[in-house]
């Protein structure tokens, strides 16, 4: 029996509610099903944060990976992604039944997080490069929710709150509704974007120096498609420096314009905020801190 971790319990609850309870109910049959289905032994879970992952032992020796989460969209969403890519520059799908949450996805060996590339514009670089090859068009069919629509998160804010912006700042809030719908009426060739692209998401592998995982498939302008990176790892001391020198280069890798981003990064990070506030997951207040570094980076430029 798999012993799952109470924050992970914890998480699932506060996201997915009734479902999320119903689906942890379920929990030890799915796996079940799972090795039956595919003729795989499940092995030791990797850390978990959202949903179930971990490495699985096919009769035959092969290793792949096996993700599980409540059904909903964003499952269907990263398994369309995975197919739209590839393989190339993202991990590769074997299998999926979304129906009942379920991905069967290659293994990436070594398999480290970019995390621990210590060199910071290094890292940068490597992201970048993966980056390159997920440039992919989006589709003709409307598959993928995009920054518009993740915009729309505001709305439910004010609504839960009457109007206004509840435990969030409401100039950082306002600010934000304004600086996206500005972005989204000047936005320039959209992509088919990772949408969760930072160092945990990139792996080491065999095949490629570095690989992408758990895409949630966005589409938005590239700009866009650098904000995960520039919020993680960042230093507790003055990560306004770092900010500053990620997005010099992230422009210079991939020809962005860094105002845009900066504006981007801002309106996405006030956002954040509010998904932590929404799903009870996360620190509101590091997504404002954040916001902030981002404002203030646009000051230096005006």
């Amino acid at each position: 029996m798999i012993q799952l971790p109470e924050k992970f319990i914890h998480t699932i609850m506060g996201v997915h509610q009734e479902k999320g309870t119903l689906w942890l109910e379920h929990f030890e049959e799915l796996i079940q099903y799972c090795e039956n289905r595919w003729s795989f032994q499940v092995q030791a879970a990797y850390p978990l944060s959202f949903n179930f992952v971990a490495p699985v032992l096919f009769h035959n020796g092969t290793e792949a990976v096996l993700k599980l989460g409540v059904p909903n969209k964003e499952l269907i969403t990263e398994a369309e992604a995975l197919r739209m890519y590839k393989g190339n520059g993202c991990a590769r799908l074997w299998d999926a039944d979304t129906d009942k949450g379920i991905l069967i996805l290659e293994k990436a060996t070594p398999g480290h997080t970019l995390k621990t590339v210590v060199d910071d514009d290094e890292a940068v670089r490597l992201a970048s490069a993966v980056m390159r090859k997920l440039q992919v068009p989006p589709p003709l069919r409307p598959l993928f929710p995009s920054t518009a629509d993740w915009a729309k998160g505001f709305d439910k804010l004010r609504t839960r709150y009457h109007g206004s912006t509840g435990p969030l700042p409401e100039r950082m809030v306002r600010k934000a509704e304004e600086w996206f719908a500005k972005l989204h009426k000047t936005w320039r060739n959209p992509q088919l974007l990772h949408g969760d692209l930072h160092h945990e998401n990139l792996l080491s592998a065999e095949r490629e120096p570095y690989i992408a995982i758990d895409p949630k498939g966005l589409i938005g302008e590239l700009e866009y498609g650098v904000i995960s990176f520039l919020m993680n790892n960042l230093p507790e001391k003055h990560p306004i420096d770092i900010m500053r020198r990620r997005i010099e280069l992230f422009s210079t890798e991939l020809t962005l314009d860094p105002v845009r981003v900066m504006t981007w990064g801002y309106c996405h990070t006030v956002l954040s905020a509010w998904w932590c506030v929404e799903d009870q997951v996360g620190d509101p207040l590091k997504s404002l801190e954040l916001a902030a570094v981002f404002e203030k980076l646009l000051e230096e430029k005006a």
